[in-house]
């Protein structure tokens, strides 16, 4: 099985399959223990529910921050529960498992992939670079001898890659993503408003008015949450524009890292670029008029893939299939790294 193991959600693929689960990345536990609720159950959708409505002897964590893991157990208890949940239908030796992670991430961090996902069940565990993976799974050409760009844009981490001859020439991995998003639409609902909202309703915020570009359409929405001041619920009305401003700081980050990455691109792979654009992916793709902002900072032509949010998940089960041919390219388990 393939696993896009993200900072917001993990998706799960099968061999021949397809993605056979989409989760959140999130466990509720005992506050103070490692005891998952609801006898090890409570993860992905029935902990998301209770994100920011925990009662205080209940804390509901995401295990992962910034693409990488923040919490050993925890990840650990949520691989096994999902790994649990696909082959418990059919009775299956341990699975092989290809994961996905950032490309910027440490030996350590890697080490930390590897051991969560062995102890969780896992027979043999291969790592493969989410920029490789997402490109894959949007049908990039990257086994050829010509440039192909992804902009990955996931919860906790941005990847930047330029691929060609099925490895990666020139790569840029940034901690601002999806989150940063979010965060932004926090504070500036404090500091316009006065009113602290929380996450669920940030992310709420983002994916019906937010947006990158100026579009002319301009869409309101009702928000609710917490008055600083007098501390009583309260709700407001809210404009696309001022979330487009909120915004800013991640996207300029972003769109930083891309013109960093394609400044450093070797000049024959740069001209492939002309013709091949730039391919954007993961949920952050799905931002309106995000492929525009891009479009205009590169001079490129800038287009979102098919299905962002399952190119890194649909990109490690077409890995699983040629894995006898990509082995030499990726991390396992035996490398002792």
């Amino acid at each position: 099985m393939g696993i896009d193991l993200g900072t917001c959600n993990t998706l799960v693929c099968v061999r021949g399959e397809g993605i056979v689960l989409n989760e959140p990345s999130v466990v509720a536990v005992r506050k103070g223990t490692n005891q998952v609720l609801q006898n090890g159950n409570a993860v992905g959708w029935v902990a998301k529910e209770m994100l920011g409505k925990t009662p205080g002897s209940i804390t509901a964590i995401r295990p992962l921050k910034d693409g990488v893991i923040s919490d050993f157990q925890i990840t650990e208890a949520m691989l096994s529960y999902f790994i649990r949940k696909v082959t418990g239908k059919r009775p299956m030796v341990k699975p092989r498992v290809v994961i996905a992670v950032p490309s910027g991430i440490t030996a350590v961090e890697k080490r930390a992939v590897l051991d969560s996902a062995e102890r969780a069940g896992a027979r043999r565990v291969y790592l493969v670079e989410e920029p490789m993976a997402a490109g894959i799974g949007a049908n990039l050409p990257i086994v050829e001898a010509t440039a192909s760009m992804i902009v990955d844009i996931g919860g906790g981490t941005t990847e930047v890659a330029i691929m060609s001859l099925a490895d990666i020439a020139q790569c840029e991995s940034i901690r601002v993503a999806g989150d940063d998003m979010d965060e932004a639409i926090i504070n500036h609902m404090k500091k316009a408003y006065n009113l602290m909202i929380g996450e669920q309703m940030s992310e709420r915020i983002k994916i019906e008015i937010g947006s990158a570009a100026d579009d002319r359409e301009q869409r309101e929405m009702e928000v609710r949450g917490r008055d600083m001041i007098s501390g009583l619920p309260r709700k407001t009305l809210i404009t696309s524009d001022e979330i487009r401003e909120a915004l800013q700081e991640p996207l300029t980050a972003i769109i930083e890292t891309v013109t960093r990455t394609l400044e450093r691109t070797e000049p024959e792979l740069a001209a492939d670029l002309v013709d091949n654009g730039i391919v954007l992916a993961g949920g952050g793709a799905m931002l309106r008029g995000i492929d525009k902002v891009i479009s205009q900072a590169t001079g490129l032509e800038s287009r979102i893939a098919e299905e962002p949010l399952t190119c890194v998940a649909r990109g490690t089960s077409i890995y699983l299939e040629h894995l006898d041919e990509w082995k030499q390219t990726m991390d396992s388990d035996l490398d002792g790294g």
